[in-house]
Order: C-alpha cells, then sequence, then structure tokens
C-alpha cells in the first residue's frame, strides 16, 4: 500500500485531484444546475457576470470541499467498497490529515468568493457550510443521509435568492423542496449500487430503508419533486409553455429511468443517477428561454 510519505509532489496533486472528484463533474452538476434554475430566476434572466462567476465558483469549490471531507469521514470503510476501495485516502496515498487541510482550503476558496455578494448571502453560506461537513457523518446514525445530502445539495438555492437580493419567498421553498425531494431520488439509486456492501460494514442509507419499495419510492419522489417544481415556475408566470415542456420532458427523462432500473441491477442504477444531469439540463433550459 502506498503511504503519503512515499509519493512525488506530483503524485500528492493527482491524488488531490482524485480526492475532490474533479474527474468526475457530474456531482457539480447536480449542485449547480439547480443553483443556477434559482439564480435565473431571483434575476428574472441573466444575471449580472460577477454575480454570476461567484455563485459558480463556490459551487464549484464546495463540491470539492464536500468530497474531501466525505472521504475523510469515510476513510476506514471506502477500502471495503468495490467502487471507492481504489479513492486516495482508502489506498493510504495521502493522510487523513491532508483531506482535512484540503476540506479546509477548499472552505477557504469558496468563502472568498463571498465578498462578491451580499452579507445575507455569506449568513446563508454558513448553514450550508454545516450541511456540508455533518452530511458525510450521518450514514453512521440515520437511515436517512440522503436527506441530509438533498439539504446541502439544495443551499444555493435560497443563496442564489440572497445573492439577487430577493426575499426567501414562496418560489424559493417551492424549488428547494423540489430539488430535495428529486436529491434523494437520485441519491437513492447511487446507494442502490452500494447497498450490499454497506448492509456488510453497517452504513445506512435509504436504499436499505426502503428495501423492496425503493423503485416505487423514487418514483414518488421524482413525482413530488415535478410538481413542486411545476408550482414554483407558476407562480413566477413562466410555467407555460417553455417551463411546461421543459417538465413534460423531465417526465418522459424519469419513465425512461423506470425502464431501467425496475429490475434493481446496481448497473442500471448507476447508469440513472449519472443520467440526472439531463434532468438539471432540461430544467434550467425551459427557465432560460422562458426569461429570455
Amino acid at each position: 500500500m502506498a503511504t503519503a510519505q512515499a509519493i512525488t509532489w506530483r503524485e500528492r496533486l493527482s491524488a488531490y485531484y482524485y480526492l475532490c472528484r474533479f474527474d468526475k463533474p457530474i456531482g457539480t452538476e447536480l449542485v449547480l444546475w439547480p443553483t443556477l434554475w434559482a439564480l435565473w430566476i431571483a434575476a428574472g434572466g441573466i444575471p449580472d457576470v460577477v454575480t454570476l462567476l461567484a455563485i459558480v465558483c463556490g459551487t464549484i469549490f464546495m463540491r470539492a470541499a464536500g468530497c474531501a471531507i466525505n472521504d475523510f469521514a469515510d476513510r476506514k470503510v471506502d477500502a471495503h467498497v468495490e467502487r471507492t476501495k481504489n479513492r486516495p485516502l482508502a489506498t493510504g496515498v495521502i493522510s487523513a490529515k491532508e483531506a482535512v487541510w484540503v476540506f479546509i482550503a477548499l472552505v477557504a476558496a469558496s468563502a472568498c468568493t463571498l465578498f462578491f455578494l451580499p452579507i445575507e448571502t455569506f449568513y446563508c453560506a454558513l448553514i450550508g457550510l454545516v450541511l456540508a461537513f455533518i452530511y458525510p457523518f450521518m450514514k453512521r446514525y440515520t437511515h436517512l443521509p440522503q436527506v441530509v445530502l438533498g439539504m446541502a445539495f439544495s443551499w444555493g438555492i435560497p443563496m442564489s435568492f440572497t445573492a439577487m437580493g430577493k426575499p426567501l419567498d414562496w418560489t424559493c421553498w417551492l424549488l428547494y423542496f423540489g430539488n430535495l425531494a428529486w436529491t434523494v431520488a437520485y441519491d437513492t439509486q447511487y446507494a442502490i449500487t452500494d447497498r450490499e456492501y454497506d448492509l456488510k460494514i453497517g452504513v445506512k442509507s435509504t436504499a436499505i430503508l426502503f428495501g423492496k419499495n425503493d423503485i416505487k419510492i423514487i418514483s414518488l419522489l421524482q413525482a413530488m419533486s415535478v410538481i413542486l417544481i411545476g408550482t414554483a415556475l407558476w407562480l413566477e408566470h413562466i410555467l407555460v409553455p417553455y417551463g411546461l415542456i421543459a417538465l413534460v420532458l423531465v417526465v418522459g427523462d424519469f419513465i425512461y429511468q423506470w425502464t431501467k432500473t425496475r429490475d434493481k441491477d446496481p448497473q442500471w442504477c448507476f447508469w440513472a443517477f449519472r443520467h440526472n444531469r439531463w434532468v438539471g439540463v432540461m430544467i434550467f433550459m425551459g427557465i432560460f428561454i422562458a426569461l429570455i
């Protein structure tokens, strides 16, 4: 096994790159698209460049920070899971202490973007930081870590509203809880791929909690997300026609995901998880076109 002291600085930088999942942008996309939904709605169209760049960079940094603290929390179990056994902390390429420093550095980088945003966004960001930090540890104590992840992944929505000087109104919270439901759905798909290993090592998840009803509950959560997001678009008078067209396409995509995952094959469940990036894209495009 490699050790943190036995590698070159180039190898260590490469390990940091993989620790932050920069090689797997799907997680960043799943956080970023809902944040952009909210930013466009709060701005009533294309936001100013400074705010847009601050929000995008902050999202990228915080997602990477979340990955670092997640691997720190899971450093003793990742080696026992086929999908995660080659992660830098699991193999010993970098140390737990290094992962914590990477987390702190990324949080600091994200905090720097807040200088370009209103003070209300700073206060909002503190809650987001707490959610990002506690999520990785929740799987030891509750079967609902995906709910905490959904809360963290959705927090860019109220942050976007505060960034544009908008109140956290019904539209904001409908988007938030709609996105939360969607996040729990796709992260349960993700958790199904690890369920066999999680049961062996004692890690909890909604995939374990839902059991034989997992696919049915995923579909229910997806339907709930469409209803809540659709209501938010209706309140903003951008549901018809473009928002509605986007949501109809999303429903079609959810049905397609169901056809692929109804047999609970882990490989297809992982495919469905990754495929959700297109859900975020479709909703954003509906909002974008409606607000032109």
